[in-house]
């Protein structure tokens, strides 16, 4: 008999209880073992009481739906350094399963969860975290909510589509049966996009929107290691992504832990007033993520400036600038996808990631590059753990880049990562010299090839002040002194 009162009480815990009642108990706000902004840096993040960062590349823009060798790709991340994953939430690919339940018709019904969907979304976070991974979750993801793409994405398939499920009609939801555009870098007259109070309040479509993030966060707040971001890029009114910010806040308030939140505008021009609104609201948004500046209007030097614009416009307020998407050749050629990823560092950024090779969807593509991105390809894996080896020689929380030390020679591409009057790093993405000026002495040096992970070519140098540094070739090159 008491094991049978045992049991009761144990299930009226996790049936009657609240959610939010039970986390609490085992976390608190200031708890240090939460992705957080690093207090001694602010331009980086901190996890488990270390400053940090983040570097990765995945063959999938939604990692949690592909669960085939899911497990071995994050493996083999983590023995590159990489602790950083990108997560849409979507269903666009072959294997993926949808968030609802199906009628005996194939319609979906909003009132019922597919256990699939949100155990395969657990699994990934349970997996992320026993890695030490920190996950930037993508809420909205229009490629499932605009013109199709790739097998299952775009609104055709979509289950809050009118035509595919059994909750409401297209005149009761207001909800189109039909999108036939794209995304674009403005705001469309989409309606699901204007479901909040602030825009058309439509009640019946947003009361499904919020079960869905309420879902969502009962099984993400538990977990330490997660960001938030409420758009893989979007060009809709601002109102949708603040009312979305502000309600997952909320949401983390009541079960007492700390979360950091974002929104990823579409627009490349990171000096824009698109853009400013995110850096401009930092209550709201306590770290941004430029991943468009990874693209047409970000290349050479204008993208590493570009990052120390928004450096300066977040001034006031220091926080992490993610880059959660670096393109591929399709942007400007593959050398320029790996400079990208060097300068983002190197510019004090407190990501970077390698984009998935789309359109592969098997999974034998796992670790194949495309024009669309080097992913987790054994090029992009070399990167990574030449990055990581480099950056692990600082001390991250005492950093920052100081491009007014060094001045190029010609057009050479040279940048400075600087843990002031102890240690500098160079980054040189095409070969070239640079005067580098240090305090005057001795100086131990070594260098790293990108596409080699192991130093080389150590030796001293004695500096007055100046010296110049050049480059082994035109390759990737970072040399340490220190």
């Amino acid at each position: 008999m008491k094991t049978i009162h045992i049991f009761k009480l144990f299930l009226w815990i996790f049936t009657v209880v609240p959610f939010t009642m039970l986390f609490a108990q085992t976390a608190t706000p200031d708890d240090k073992s939460r992705i957080n902004i690093s207090p001694e840096n602010p331009w980086y993040w901190q996890y488990k009481g270390e400053t940090i960062l983040l570097l990765g590349g995945g063959w999938q823009d939604n990692l949690f739906n592909h669960p085939v060798k899911l497990e071995e790709h994050l493996d083999v991340l983590a023995s590159v350094g990489g602790n950083y994953m990108r997560n849409t939430m979507s269903h666009r690919n072959v294997g993926n399963v949808f968030a609802y339940e199906r009628d005996e018709n194939g319609l979906f019904d909003l009132d019922r969860f597919n256990p699939e969907y949100w155990n395969r979304f657990e699994n990934f976070l349970r997996m992320a975290f026993e890695r030490d991974m920190i996950v930037q979750i993508e809420l909205w993801d229009p490629a499932d909510l605009y013109h199709d793409h790739q097998s299952f994405g775009g609104w055709s398939h979509h289950p809050f589509n009118p035509a595919n499920n059994i909750n409401y009609t297209s005149e009761e939801s207001g909800l189109p049966n039909v999108i036939e555009y794209g995304a674009v870098p403005v705001p469309t007259e989409h309606p699901f996009f204007k479901t909040v109070p602030e825009l058309d309040n439509n009640e019946i479509v947003l009361h499904y929107q919020k079960a869905y993030v309420d879902k969502l966060l009962s099984i993400s707040l538990r977990y330490p290691n997660v960001l938030y971001c409420m758009h893989n890029e979007t060009g809709e009114k601002v109102e949708f992504g603040d009312y979305w910010a502000d309600y997952f806040r909320q949401k983390a308030e009541e079960a007492g832990v700390i979360i950091h939140t974002t929104d990823m505008r579409r627009g490349e021009d990171v000096r824009s007033e698109d853009h400013a609104h995110i850096f401009d609201n930092p209550e709201r948004y306590t770290f941004v993520d430029i991943s468009q500046n990874n693209a047409t209007l970000g290349y050479g030097r204008r993208h590493y400036d570009n990052i120390l614009f928004v450096r300066e416009r977040l001034s006031s307020h220091p926080r992490p600038i993610n880059n959660n998407k670096n393109y591929g050749g399709v942007r400007g050629g593959e050398e320029e996808s790996v400079a990208r990823m060097g300068r983002m560092v190197f510019a004090g950024a407190a990501s970077a990631r390698f984009h998935r090779p789309h359109p592969h969807e098997d999974p034998k593509y796992m670790y194949e590059k495309s024009e669309w991105g080097l992913g987790l390809s054994p090029r992009a894996q070399k990167i990574i753990k030449s990055l990581r080896m480099a950056t692990d020689e600082l001390d991250l929380a005492h950093t920052q880049p100081r491009p007014d030390l060094i001045k190029p020679h010609d057009d050479a591409q040279a940048y400075l990562l600087a843990q002031e009057d102890k240690k500098y790093t160079v980054y040189f993405s095409a070969g070239g010299s640079a005067l580098l000026e240090i305090p005057g002495g001795t100086w131990n040096y070594k260098w790293i090839n990108l596409e080699n992970g192991h130093w080389e070519k150590d030796g001293q140098l004695a500096s007055d002040g100046m010296v110049l540094l050049e480059s082994p070739d035109n390759e990737h090159w970072i040399i340490l002194l220190h």
